[in-house]
């Protein structure tokens, strides 16, 4: 087997760029706790959390496509299972930091992205039939873009007047609906169209975990910093 990275692996590249952009990330947001008043902290360690844990993850991913040329989807999905459930907690996360937030957003958030996943996880690998999984799956990501659009947790961030929160709130709004959208429907291809080459989905899926993980951190982070600096 193969263990060195070939120069023209170009997935395999783009596995190793982004493994170490995760690293500066958990880095970077695990300092800037410092900079931000307390009520943020716990918003970027879990940007931390989430950028550190995906880390780890590449690096194995990376291992799996350049000794065996196979898409490493269980270490995908076992990162997914951690880190978007993370990610989900950030909406009640940013908007507890300036309101009384009731946990049935929390729980709301966080099962609905378990549900998602658990099913993606299961029609992905052979545990239930794909195109049968891939409909709860949906169901349960539409449910959570309903939550953050139009349900209790939209009109809790309606009724701010912290701007920071608002801007923070609408941009990973869209980085959820616009991002996200790229799993399910690589998924779509994979699965209901006779598939696609594995290099391109890989490169697509580490490409929109920058967006999706990293971008996300960062958006917080702004917000974090912008509101701490206006109470200065």
């Amino acid at each position: 087997m193969n263990y060195i990275l070939p120069a023209d692996d170009y997935v395999g590249i783009s596995f190793w760029l982004i493994s170490m952009a995760l690293v500066a990330a958990t880095a970077f947001f695990f300092i800037e706790r410092d900079r931000v008043a307390g009520k943020w902290k716990t918003s970027l360690t879990v940007s931390g959390l989430v950028t550190l844990i995906a880390a780890v993850h590449y690096f194995y991913m990376r291992e799996v496509w350049v000794s065996t040329g196979e898409s490493p989807t269980a270490f995908r999905y076992i990162d997914w299972l951690l880190t978007v459930p993370l990610l989900m907690i950030e909406f009640y996360l940013i908007l507890s930091a300036v309101a009384k937030v009731p946990g049935g957003v929390f729980w709301r958030l966080l099962v609905g992205s378990v549900v998602m996943l658990g099913f993606g996880f299961a029609g992905e690998t052979g545990m239930m039939a794909a195109k049968l999984a891939f409909w709860p799956a949906m169901a349960a990501w539409g449910f959570i873009i309903w939550e953050i659009f139009k349900g209790e947790a939209s009109q809790i961030n309606a009724g701010l007047s912290n701007d920071h929160v608002q801007k923070a709130y609408r941009t990973m709004t869209l980085l959820v609906t616009v991002g996200w959208a790229i799993y399910p429907l690589g998924y779509f291809i994979g699965y209901f169209t006779g598939g696609a080459d594995a290099g391109t989905m890989n490169i697509i899926y580490n490409i929109a975990d920058v967006w999706n993980k990293i971008a996300f951190g960062v958006v917080i982070w702004a917000a974090a910093v912008a509101d701490t600096e206006s109470k200065a």
